[in-house]
């Protein structure tokens, strides 16, 4: 080789720059990515700053005239035959989504559907705020298309291409340059497509993104979301890519790493390919550093200054579909194939801030510009400076590139003064005596305690035990807490390469091109597909139609199944297919390496069963897409044995701030060590861009190819004081408890059939205490929230050690669920369901009255007992709310317009087992979604507390779909499953004695934070009148009582009606509405509020009433939104 490479990722704090020289030497380098007083761009500047460190003189260079071999001399720039290649990740495009700086974009989509973006899915990114905003769409305009495709693809309206050349016309006169087309089914028919492509081209837009192109799979509201983001991106990108290649020689090779973790042209960068370029780096540089270091099973921690990318690498790469990116409002959904990287905001720079009662790491990140305290620029306290301040960086160890002129170290004295400030603040808040070194490490906690869970997520909450691979940490800051982050999980090795600090660019360097491609199927896995897959009404250029069984390496008749599936390293020009196979019913797919029938359907039941809890082999599979992946070139690493033949000696010894006190720590620089030596902590290793710090416990070594091993030699979990509430554990143990509860909302929307669930995500998982109280929710459905807890203590004084109890409800609101104590159980059982079933490890029980907690029938609430070890005591409870589809009634949906009963609303329950010792008790379920007929209690009043009793209606049906029910609830199920495992992994990791106490805890901040709101608000009234509505069928005005209609009267039949054998409920006047009125009476002094429903309407005779957990979840969402 006798020119240069250069491996760039342009991340977000800093840019690494990796140089082989044509003599095949490494050379690194980092830079701040933005540094407009020095630099335009970071990485042109860190290719001119490795060659001015090398002493390579190209302004001066003498270099052979490519065509007539005469020498030519260039003045400036860089010369031909310099640079062989500069292969780049960069983060241009999430920028572009994070600044909203993407290019204006114009949707062309089928008439009828322009608001379909804008409506979205329903999710709402903060469901919290004051000031709801809906997430901004990419797209700035619309032009609805008159055209119209069935779902076969057959042509119902043929494209009207005059009309949609003039309107395309007037866009780009409007300044419009880039386009997006997403036309219904067009993953089916892409002709019309790609008529409307070529009239936009012709009409003037140079960015032109078709939706069957950029994501060729079902789905209209992904797909046209990636077509817009694609335009949107593309052209910024391509300004910037225009912008290096004009720096460089025109005979450099120019690659981009894209998303799914393989090298393109410049010329063939897509903005949808772009959002995980320099992540995608990282991982490549794991699997094969990993690889050859001798580790096959690893966990990649890349750590920089604004985030923190986690990944699993288990022989083969992971990828996921459906992803969101960037953006306010919870980012832009992006549908093609990525790396599988979780992100979390907990980096070098994420914030560190004091809210009154508890310590916060980010998410707010300081950036590159201010960046942290530390840098000279006036920016806020960071992670990077608490580093700092306890020694675990040492600024005359750390480059000097900081401070105005770009040339100085790191602030150290200005980083002493600010913590000292906060830890004033802190103690004279908290009665505490923190120094701001104890400070600085609880905030270091927290943050490791972020990053950590970011690897749960991708470990436990699947199935997987991080305990069983390898830490491999990379990225700047990964090593400062590589070792503490894997204490936390149980993680006993740590690899460290040499090339650890600019990790990602090194595997940008070593990657392979790669080509991934997908065709729709959307049919049944079975022997007939697999002889002959559907032919696609298209030609998609080098896609053929042919057999499944001959998509396999050339000659393959029935290929194996491919170890090297999910995108493996794979051996240059290797072809993988893969089928992305679902359970009819579900949108979650598992790609499966293309095999034999029996094969591939084992191989997704396995899958399923890991990843999700349970599988169902008696459901039907089917054939989402096809994907075949290509992969040429690519490199292996080399190894770079220590050249140091002596072991190395401390060049310093510096004290450190270590799991709670000052430690003489030495120091050792890295090159200094040789092969085979041994470091135990506590130390530090520090070398060019990063420092290994060597917690006391573990032990480095420097292995024979170059890397640092770290072993732990006693893995002890640390274990907090239960006796107070410490601000570090309490924000510690809120956030694991919030982040079971989001871990068991993924495994539910990944798993359930109905479209409610996974896709409008109307459903709520939680965590409760033994008496049924929250301790934790995710962020899902607000009037799940605060009902969800009167469900539990329903099945807990129904079902539990206090069996018979009236479960105690909070002060103010209906009594509503009543056990009738005076009947036996057997005569309120239902369903056939035995008289009692006291709870046991493993069970899980159904509930979906309203007059226990439920909201309306649809929301059935799973609630599964957690016991401790001995299946004795019981510790808590895991639940899972969720809409179904339809749980019987009068209509369709269960939600009926016209019912004035609540059994014309479907099922009820108010409590069964539907899960016994770990056994669904499908034949139960069945009986009742048949709509067995149950006797049950009925309230008349949501907050009157008046019971009444009412004949069940004969109108009532059971579930249309109980299949679909019956796989929802399993979903349910293994949602609380998951949650229940993640407890005990808590407990196993902390002690009961732990969680219990900081449940309390928790729950005691709550209150305090409460009572501190109370002491900003005053008293306050308000009333709403509601529109008079019309009486139900049936119901006529007698004086001020509503009468019904008796045996054998019908509505037809008015002169049937008569009185009723009971009283029903009496509605207002005629001509006038319902009113809902309330006061709001705050104590100060007592530190209590009153809220006060006196005035309002009585129940109605209609179906717009609200039970009594409903008011309970309004009045606690308002106070959670303060």
């Amino acid at each position: 080789m006798s020119a240069w490479q250069f491996w760039i990722d342009r991340g977000g704090t800093f840019t690494d720059v990796i140089a082989r020289a044509p003599d095949g030497r490494l050379i690194q380098h980092k830079l701040l990515s933005e540094d407009p007083e020095h630099y335009q761009d970071a990485a042109i500047a860190g290719i001119r700053k490795i060659l001015e460190r090398e002493k390579v003189d190209w302004a001066k260079r003498s270099v052979p005239d490519r065509e007539g071999g005469t020498n030519v001399e260039h003045a400036d720039g860089f010369p031909p035959g310099l640079i062989e290649a500069v292969k780049m990740g960069t983060t241009v495009g999430t920028n572009a989504l994070l600044t909203g700086n993407g290019e204006a974009t114009l949707l062309v989509t089928t008439k009828g559907f322009a608001d379909a973006l804008e409506i979205g899915d329903q999710a709402r990114p903060d469901i919290f705020a004051l000031d709801i905003r809906k997430p901004a769409p990419l797209h700035t305009s619309v032009i609805e298309a008159d055209e119209r495709l069935a779902v076969t693809g057959e042509v119902l309206i043929p494209l009207d291409a005059d009309a949609l050349l003039a309107a395309l016309r007037r866009a780009h006169a409007d300044g419009l340059s880039a386009c997006a087309i997403a036309f219904l089914h067009s993953w089916k028919n892409p002709a019309h497509e790609l008529a409307a492509g070529e009239l936009a081209r012709a009409a003037g837009f140079t960015q032109v993104s078709l939706s069957h192109q950029a994501s060729p799979l079902i789905k209209f509201v992904p797909r046209a979301e990636t077509a817009v983001l694609d335009a949107t991106l593309s052209p910024p990108l391509r300004r910037y890519v225009t912008q290096v290649a004009g720096a460089l020689p025109a005979d450099t090779r120019l690659e981009f790493m894209q998303s799914n973790g393989g090298l393109t042209d410049a010329a063939h960068f897509q903005g949808k390919d772009s959002v995980l370029s320099g992540p995608a780096g990282g991982l490549i540089g794991m699997a094969k550093a990993g690889r050859a270091a001798g580790f096959d099973k690893l966990i990649g921690f890349d750590m920089g200054g604004t985030s923190t990318d986690v990944s699993l690498y288990a022989g083969e790469f992971e990828r996921t579909l459906d992803t969101r990116v960037g953006g306010k409002g919870g980012g832009h959904r992006i549908r093609v194939p990525m790396l599988g990287v979780h992100t979390v905001a907990a980096g070098g720079g994420s914030l560190l801030e004091f809210d009154g009662s508890r310590l916060l790491a980010g998410p707010a990140s300081a950036g590159s510009l201010p960046g942290p305290a530390s840098y000279r620029r006036g920016g806020p306290l960071a992670v990077t400076d608490a580093n700092l301040l306890l020694g675990r960086i040492q600024a005359d160890f750390f480059p000097a590139v900081f401070g105005a002129d770009g040339e100085q170290a790191l602030d150290g004295e200005r980083v002493a003064a600010a913590f000292a400030e906060m830890a004033a603040r802190v103690n004279a808040g908290l009665s505490l005596d923190y120094t701001p070194e104890r400070l600085a490490e609880g905030f270091l906690d927290i943050a490791m305690e972020n990053m950590a869970d970011a690897i749960r997520h991708i470990t436990l909450a699947r199935g997987v035990n991080p305990a069983d691979f390898t830490l491999m940490s990379f990225g700047g800051a990964g090593g400062q807490h590589a070792c503490a982050v894997a204490q936390r999980l149980g993680i006993g090795r740590v690899l460290i390469s040499p090339f650890a600090s600019v990790l990602s660019a090194y595997g940008i360097g070593l990657a392979e091109r790669r080509e991934v491609k997908q065709v729709a199927v959307e049919r049944a896995l079975n022997e007939t597909l697999l002889k002959s897959p559907p032919a696609p009404l298209w030609e998609r250029g080098e896609w053929k139609a042919r057999p499944l069984r001959q998509a396999g390496r050339p000659g393959t008749e029935a290929p194996p199944f491919e170890k090297g599936g999910l995108g493996g390293i794979s051996t240059p020009g290797q072809e993988t297919n893969r089928l992305l196979l679902r359970y009819t019913g579900s949108d979650t797919t598992l790609a499966i390496p293309l095999a034999s029938l029996a094969e591939m359907t084992a191989a997704f039941h396995a899958e399923h069963q890991t990843r999700f809890g349970f599988a169902d082999p008696n459901r039907a599979l089917i054939c989402a897409a096809l994907e075949t992946e290509t992969v040429t070139g690519g490199d292996e690493p080399q190894a770079f044995p220590p050249s140091a033949q002596q072991p190395g000696q401390p060049v310093v010894q510096r004290p450190v701030f270590l799991q709670g006190k000052w430690r003489p720590t030495p120091v050792y620089r890295r090159e200094s060590l040789c092969a085979g030596q041994i470091v135990d902590g506590p130390a530090l290793i520090v070398e060019a861009g990063s420092t290994t710090v060597v917690e006391p416990g573990w032990r480095a070594e420097m292995t024979t190819r170059g890397d640092l091993l770290l072993t732990a030699l006693d893995i002890q979990s640390r274990r907090p004081d239960c006796s107070r509430p410490d601000p570090t554990w309490l924000t510690l143990f809120n956030r694991r408890f919030m982040s079971l509860a989001e871990d068991m909302g993924r495994t539910l929307q990944m798993t359930a059939r109905s479209v409610n669930i996974r896709e409008r995500l109307d459903f709520s998982c939680a965590l409760f205490d033994a008496r049924g109280d929250l301790i934790a929710n995710a962020p899902h459905i607000p009037v799940h929230l605060g009902s969800m807890g009167d469900s539990v203590r329903a099945v807990l004084a129904r079902f539990g050690p206090l069996a018979g109890e009236q479960p105690a409800l909070q002060s103010g609101c209906s009594a509503g669920f009543q056990p009738a104590l005076d009947a036996p159980r057997s005569a309120r059982s239902q369903a056939g369901m035995p008289a009692l079933q006291v709870m046991r490890p493993g069970d899980a029980y159904l509930i979906n009255s309203p007059y226990a907690g439920g909201t309306h029938l649809p929301d059935i609430t799973v609630v599964m007992p957690v016991f401790d070890e001995t299946g004795t005591t019981l510790r808590y409870f895991t639940a899972a709310r969720a809409h179904h589809a339809d749980v019987g009634g009068i209509a369709p949906g269960s939600m009926p317009a016209d019912s004035t009963h609540i059994d014309q609303e479907g099922c009820l329950s108010d409590g069964m087992l539907i899960v016994r010792e770990g056994r669904m008790l499908e034949a139960e379920v069945r009986e009742w979604l048949a709509g067995a007929p149950a006797e049950r209690p009925c309230s008349a009043g949501i907050l009157a507390c008046e019971v009444q009793r009412r004949r069940q209606d004969a109108c009532a049906t059971g579930a249309r779909n109980p299949e679909q029910n019956l796989a929802d609830l399993q979903a349910q199920v293994a949602a609380c499953h998951l949650g229940a495992r993640l407890l005990r992994q808590l407990e196993g990791e902390v002690g009961a004695e732990a969680v219990l106490a900081y449940m309390g805890f928790v729950q005691d901040n709550a209150e305090t934070a409460v009572k501190r709101l109370l002491g900003r608000l005053r008293d306050g009234a308000f009333s709403l009148a509601l529109d008079p509505l019309p009486l139900p069928p049936g119901y006529r005005r007698v004086g001020a009582l509503s009468e019904g209609w008796g045996e054998g009267a019908t509505p037809d039949q008015p002169s049937a009606l008569k009185q009723p054998e009971f009283p029903l409920p009496s509605p207002p006047p005629e001509g006038e509405g319902a009113k809902i009125q309330v006061a709001i009476r705050i104590d100060h002094a007592a530190e209590r509020a009153v809220i006060d429903f006196t005035g309002t309407s009585p129940q109605q005779p209609g179906n717009l009433n609200a039970p009594a957990s409903i008011a309970h979840s309004a009045v606690l969402y308002v106070f959670r939104t303060l």
